[in-house]
């Protein structure tokens, strides 16, 4: 019997060898995260490769990729949700940015023409715009999908989103590391200087105050509107915090090192995400 069960596991590992599509028994590596408007959590995992889906504390995976590079998904970096609840994915294997269906596969949206999308954010309008750290470039993306346009030129950027207010925020490793756009659409200085040790993810509330992800502090920082920036949560249970999205007025922290979601809530609380892992 245990001969058996050894045969049929190799067995098991082989076929996800040969087809390249083996799933891990639970999230390697994630960076990116987005939520949806029913809570619904998606994982962006660089090891997968693919994106994991967590729903009423069950993870899942919404789609498998190869571990072929240059393949769709292969090495998923960022995430975003749509206007219309669809789920976004920044891919530096292909360099393009795709968006899920309802038959949960992925389209792409750009032809290739994004070189490593690090961030997604989306306009009131439905367009996309997506941080490039390749070229140095903020991208403009039909919501349909298309040739992007020049949206503004920023060292290094790391992240972005898109407030109520269709701002688009900035997190750069330039020399001013939080920038804002003003009513032209230009991007002016929010936090000048490098406060941060190394910025990863922004995201706004409703208030205009600014989250910052720092993975190399273990930290959240908070960038009240027309105040200096100061640590809202450092320590454990972060190690190498990277990806961060709003779910309410918690905020989730996506950390490759600790294989984990950790939740922070309004009160600075933080706590690890549970779940149980379904891969069939």
């Amino acid at each position: 019997m245990k001969n058996l069960l050894t045969t049929c596991l190799l067995l098991g590992v082989l076929a996800g060898v040969l087809t390249g599509r083996a799933i891990a028994a639970e999230p390697q590596y994630l960076l990116g995260i987005a939520v949806d408007s029913t809570n619904t959590v998606y994982l962006a995992d660089r090891e997968l490769p693919g994106v994991w889906r967590l729903a009423d504390g069950k993870l899942s995976p919404l789609f498998v990729g190869s571990k072929k590079f240059r393949t769709p998904l292969n090495a998923v970096r960022c995430l975003a949700v749509d206007r219309e609840g669809k789920l976004l994915a920044g891919d530096s294997a292909t360099r393009d940015v795709y968006r899920f269906g309802d038959d949960k596969q992925p389209a792409p949206l750009t032809k290739g023409e994004i070189g490593i999308p690090m961030s997604i954010g989306v306009t009131k309008a439905g367009d996309l715009v997506v941080a490039d750290l390749e070229v140095h470039r903020i991208w403009k993306v039909p919501a349909t999908g298309g040739q992007p346009t020049l949206y503004a030129e920023v060292a290094a950027p790391r992240a972005l989103t898109v407030d109520k207010d269709d701002r688009v925020w900035v997190v750069s490793h330039g020399k001013d590391q939080l920038l804002r756009s003003n009513a032209e659409g230009k991007l002016e200085v929010v936090v000048a200087g490098r406060p941060f040790e190394f910025p990863s993810a922004v995201v706004v509330d409703d208030e205009g105050t600014a989250y910052v992800c720092d993975t190399y502090a273990k930290a959240v920082w908070k960038v009240p509107a027309g105040k200096p920036a100061e640590k809202f949560f450092a320590g454990e249970p972060l190690v190498s915090p990277v990806g961060m999205a709003r779910s309410g007025s918690d905020l989730l922290v996506a950390d490759p090192r600790a294989k984990a979601v950790i939740r922070i809530d309004a009160a600075g609380k933080a706590s690890r995400m549970e779940w149980t892992v379904q891969t069939e």
